[in-house]
């Protein structure tokens, strides 16, 4: 098998504004939404796959929030904030917190449990983590936040939802024995098979 890799033509204006769009749609990720509530107890959230587990020891997640949204400002003024896992089914609650909709947690279940870092996502997570901020770091039109984790809540079953290529996918199909099967990787060798 051969690949071709192409270069991506640089910026007519010599800018360092490179879209690394196409480069992130190429790593799959799980899709989740943060949320906080603002000085008025307002309820704000995004959908975001900007999402790394930072350190075991404190817990430590790192989100990375547009620096002018709501969300972020919302997180800031409590220094709280809460990451939804979604599951498989919920991609309309994804499509819901990517858009610009102001009346998305009048459309969306949700509550707020005690000691909770934001809104819980009832029956569209498969996991919340509710964390205290811990640094942050403006880049760009971004801001890395770097969250204590407080909490972590489970749903009773469930699989994550996934992102990558702009398309959603389903933990339970990406992961089935059909998909499993399919034709070796140039130098692979399958024993007990017969070619």
């Amino acid at each position: 098998m051969s690949t071709s890799l192409s270069t991506a033509s640089p910026n007519p204006d010599n800018s360092n504004n490179t879209d690394i769009r196409p480069l992130m749609s190429c790593f799959p990720s799980g899709v989740s939404v943060v949320t906080a509530l603002d000085a008025d107890s307002v309820p704000r959230g995004m959908t975001c796959s900007s999402l790394a587990s930072v350190a075991l020891d404190p817990a430590t997640l790192v989100v990375c929030l547009r620096t002018a949204g709501p969300t972020l400002r919302a997180a800031l003024d409590t220094g709280r904030f809460a990451v939804n896992l979604l599951d498989e089914r919920a991609r309309d609650v994804s499509d819901l917190f990517a858009s610009g909709t102001a009346d998305r947690f009048e459309r969306a279940e949700w509550r707020l449990p005690l000691g909770a870092g934001g809104p819980h996502l009832t029956g569209a997570a498969v996991a919340v983590a509710d964390c205290e901020i811990a640094h942050t770091v403006e880049i760009g039109d971004h801001t890395a936040v770097f969250g204590r984790v407080t909490g972590v809540t489970l749903a009773d079953g469930g699989e994550p939802l996934l992102y990558g290529r702009r398309r959603y996918a389903r933990w339970s199909v990406a992961t089935s024995p059909l998909a499993e099967m399919s034709v070796p990787l140039e130098g692979d060798t399958r024993v007990g098979t017969r070619l």
